[in-house]
């Protein structure tokens, strides 16, 4: 297998970190298999035009799928490997925001007291439990070629522990907390899981836009294309448990350089 044109499932592949992340593998010539919900089927379309544009629609393969069911978790993997005959990478980047209450409140800040229970239940089944079920879908196929790649989407420690932002905060730790986990359970195996965040507020639908008067303040989706793609690539065999901030990467320098801006994953020392 030729990292080069590895086969990555990108889930939430139609907002904006996805779509950016997804137009950029394509771009490097990766395999991309999008997947999201029907609600996004518009913004899906808008993807295989631009894949098609880039003359990369054969390497872009759109599947609906919720994550949050375990059966069409595994038919979006079933369905990568029977368009492109594998599976190498997952990034679990797919997951809903604070604005997503659709609540009168500044900067979508919501004691957590005042979350509806089914919000809280909602937010942490997509953002934590379908991360959970897409990787362990992936995993046996990563296990049996002896190389793959795990990234989480997450977050800064800021927002995880900011007042107003549960359930959204805690959900983002736990993933950096499999992340570390995950990176242990697979050490050697030729397997890496990382995490990878924008390293700031991104400019993104969660991002409500009368909260944000210049959008230029926020980190732009694009700035997580550089290292999704050295992340899936055999240049990061054997990095592994590592937080990587998009906003902080450089993709002019030298990846050894930019490695020494990451941090452990996990708040490991």
């Amino acid at each position: 297998m030729q990292s080069t044109d590895a086969v990555v499932v990108m889930t939430g592949a139609g907002g904006g970190l996805g779509g950016a992340m997804t137009r950029g593998l394509l771009h490097a010539g990766r395999r991309v298999v999008a997947v999201d919900i029907e609600a996004a089927r518009e913004s899906m379309a808008v993807l295989e035009a631009d894949a098609t544009e880039l003359g990369a629609g054969h390497r872009l393969h759109c599947v609906t799928a919720d994550i949050r069911s375990e059966s069409d978790c595994e038919r979006a993997v079933t369905s990568a490997r029977e368009r492109f005959g594998a599976v190498h990478a997952l990034v679990n980047n797919a997951g809903i925001g604070m604005s997503a209450l659709s609540l009168d409140a500044q900067d979508c800040k919501v004691p957590f007291y005042e979350i509806p229970a089914d919000f809280w239940r909602t937010l942490l089944d997509i953002n934590v439990n379908g991360s959970f079920l897409m990787a362990r879908a992936v995993a046996p196929h990563l296990v049996a070629q002896r190389w793959g790649r795990i990234i989480n989407v997450t977050t800064g420690l800021f927002t995880m522990v900011r007042g107003g932002f549960t359930p959204y905060g805690p959900a983002k730790a736990a993933m950096e907390a499999a992340t570390a986990a995950w990176s242990e359970e697979f050490a050697g195996s030729g397997i890496t899981v990382n995490a990878l965040l924008p390293g700031g507020a991104a400019d993104t639908s969660m991002v409500p836009h009368e909260s944000v008067a210049d959008r230029s303040t926020l980190v732009a989706p694009r700035k997580m294309v550089a290292p999704v793609v050295w992340l899936t690539s055999a240049a990061a065999d054997g990095v592994t448990g590592i937080r990587i901030i998009g906003n902080d990467w450089d993709a002019g320098a030298p990846a050894a350089d930019n490695l020494t801006k990451c941090t452990r994953a996990g708040w490991k020392k």
